[in-house]
């Protein structure tokens, strides 16, 4: 059998939708004829200048308009593997013994109480982390919006051989044979869960869209009054990048006009320098988007449901926990891709702010200290004293602190305080304290045998 037949009927025999069987037939094509997936430094350019958020006019009762007409989607998909996790990611506890799904309805429920909309909630799940996060949605009475589905599942692709592009097969773990087909599947699975038209036949327009681990990422009523505007079909939040910024996938534009994203992995080996100049391409996509569903409904049915976006071509293991496996490849897209696909679509500037994911444990502990503080509209903010300053850079030892387990036993008493800090950074085994105050730059090593605590209420000062 033809490795892509086999490939596709793996697919329809697990239910995945017609859809998304199209989709990634379309990719392993690409694939197949010796598309890479890359975009090299000649075929772009830098760009140099967008609107600005902060700029942009207060219309207060253009924002009511349109908010009466808008859904919030949060991507939901992820385990958080990478940080030890089994279960979903957003039921991790991240401020104020709250979790990144208590905090995004916090966010939803004090914008209906100031604007009156509607505004749902809808999540993108996967099949990992749907039954989890629908149960912990359940002890919120007033979530719920009449006609609107709680979520929609993401689909998946099989991992293909690298050798032949056959399916792998992997009877150990069967799971381990599929993979998430990248955040670029949420236009396709809208259509295919029926979600889509579900939200129009409502009368919902817009879709504020994010990462559910993006506590920076609230729904703005000053960007969605300008984007229901100036009818821009979709438009896609973009910050400075800096240092910290050069392997994120990043703005640029074709020769001649339309804006494209280039991430890390579609970049050929001798343009990776130019791709990690912050000073050439000078803003990097923060993965929150705002979409016209109308739009993007005329754009899916003038292309038989396949936005056909970049191809991202990712070569792993079929056990990523173990690199003597079989090397497969995975076939991906990002969903900001589809700034290149829409006639019209736009990028906005925005700060710093509105980019505040958690995915590493270094995340996770600037964000529970007191560097940030949590409102109670669900914004979550810098403290005031850190102003202009960004957040502290911190750096753990991956050894003892890249699981969440490991992690929570080392800072068992707590979050330092980092509010005062501008780095912190942690080598060897070492456990803290009660109160712990850290200012200005502070590393602490320890290679010694056995765990080195640092005492209850230590300053420590860089």
């Amino acid at each position: 059998m033809d490795q892509l037949q086999a490939a596709l009927e793996k697919m329809r025999a697990d239910g995945v939708a017609d859809v998304a069987v199209r989709t990634f037939a379309q990719y392993y094509e690409r694939l197949r004829e010796g598309e890479e997936g890359v975009l090299g430094e000649p075929e772009i350019e830098p760009v140099c200048e967008l609107p600005d958020a902060d700029e942009l006019p207060a219309d207060e009762e253009a924002a009511r308009e349109a908010l009466a007409h808008t859904v919030v989607v949060k991507l939901n998909g992820g385990l958080g593997t990478s940080m030890g996790m089994t279960g979903p990611k957003s039921l991790l506890e991240v401020k104020d013994g709250l979790t990144f799904l208590d905090i995004t309805v916090r966010q939803i429920l004090d914008l209906r109480e100031r604007t009156g909309a509607a505004l749902p909630l809808v999540l993108m799940n996967s099949f990992a982390t749907r039954d989890m996060s629908l149960a912990a949605l359940e002890r919120y009475d007033d979530l719920a919006v009449e006609d609107v589905p709680a979520d929609f599942l993401q689909s998946k692709v099989p991992k293909l051989r690298a050798d032949d592009l056959a399916p792998v097969q992997w009877p150990g773990d069967r799971d381990l044979e599929w993979a998430p087909p990248g955040h670029g599947d949420l236009y396709p699975s809208l259509l295919s869960s029926g979600m889509l038209g579900a939200l129009l036949d409502g009368g919902y327009r817009y879709a504020f869209v994010a990462n559910v681990d993006n506590l920076g990422a609230v729904l703005s009523p000053r960007i969605l009054a300008w984007f229901a505007r100036e009818q821009v079909p979709f438009l896609m939040e973009v910050a400075d990048r800096t240092a910290a910024d050069r392997k994120g996938g990043h703005l640029a534009q074709r020769p001649g006009g339309g804006l494209v994203l280039r991430e890390i992995a579609q970049t050929p080996d001798e343009d990776v320098d130019a791709f990690q100049d912050t000073s050439r391409h000078r803003f990097f996509n923060t993965n929150t988007l705002w979409i016209d569903l109308r739009a993007l409904a005329d754009v899916l049915d003038e292309r038989d449901g396949v936005l056909g976006l970049p191809m991202i071509v990712n070569r792993k293991t079929v056990d990523p926990s173990d690199p003597d496996s079989t090397p497969v490849i995975q076939l991906e897209t990002a969903m900001g891709a589809a700034v290149d696909v829409f006639d019209g679509a736009r990028a906005i500037r925005v700060p710093r702010e509105r980019f505040a994911p958690v995915k590493t444990t270094d995340d996770l502990l600037a964000l529970r200290s007191d560097a940030y503080v949590l409102g109670d509209d669900g914004a979550l903010a810098l403290a005031r004293e850190r102003a202009g300053g960004g957040a502290p850079l911190v750096e753990l030892d991956a050894r003892f602190f890249k699981l969440v387990r490991d992690f929570e036993e080392r800072f068992a008493a707590g979050p330092p305080s980092l509010v005062g800090a501008e780095r912190l950074t942690v080598r060897g085994d070492i456990a803290f304290g009660a109160g712990v105050v850290v200012r200005g730059s502070v590393a602490i090593e320890h290679d010694g045998d056995g765990q080195k605590r640092i005492e209850d209420g230590a300053l420590l000062e860089g």
